[in-house]
């Protein structure tokens, strides 16, 4: 039987000496960007600044989750010039069931420079009233 490893792993155990691996991708410490959001029936098209984040960071995984079930209205997350760049447009048919968010080719890679990151609002104006929470989980060690 072939034994493979992650890239980490290569490091730690095919290396003589042993490489040690980036502390952003072991063992570096995990922030939180934690965003609140009123709803108050945000139109098609626009869009919810949810995070500032550094040059350097690392995001590992975001969560949304709402008080509300939001109906039709679809929730994109990305950047400026990239809508979709955590996230494809997703609804959230059920209240209080949190939505994990993050593309395979965008977390655990170091930003090049800071970024925002927003809700782009589709389908259906969101609901007049309810909570809607918006997490991002990070690295910048």
């Amino acid at each position: 039987m072939t034994n493979f490893y992650g890239l980490q792993m290569a490091k730690i155990r095919t290396s003589n000496p042993p490489l040690l691996p980036d502390v952003a991708d072991v063992g570096g410490r995990v922030r939180c960007f934690n965003e609140k959001i009123f709803l108050n029936g945000q139109a098609v098209n626009d869009t919810i600044e949810i995070a500032k984040l550094p040059k350097g960071s690392r995001i590992h995984y975001g969560i949304l989750n709402a008080d509300t079930n939001l109906g039709s209205a679809t929730l994109a997350i990305g950047i400026a010039g990239n809508s979709t760049k955590y996230r494809s447009a997703l609804t959230l048919p059920s209240s209080n069931t949190p939505i994990f968010f993050g593309t395979t080719s965008a977390v655990g890679e170091g930003l090049l420079t800071e970024e925002i990151v927003l809700l782009t609002i589709g389908g259906a104006t969101l609901p007049s009233m309810g909570l809607l929470r918006a997490q991002i989980f990070y690295t910048i060690d």
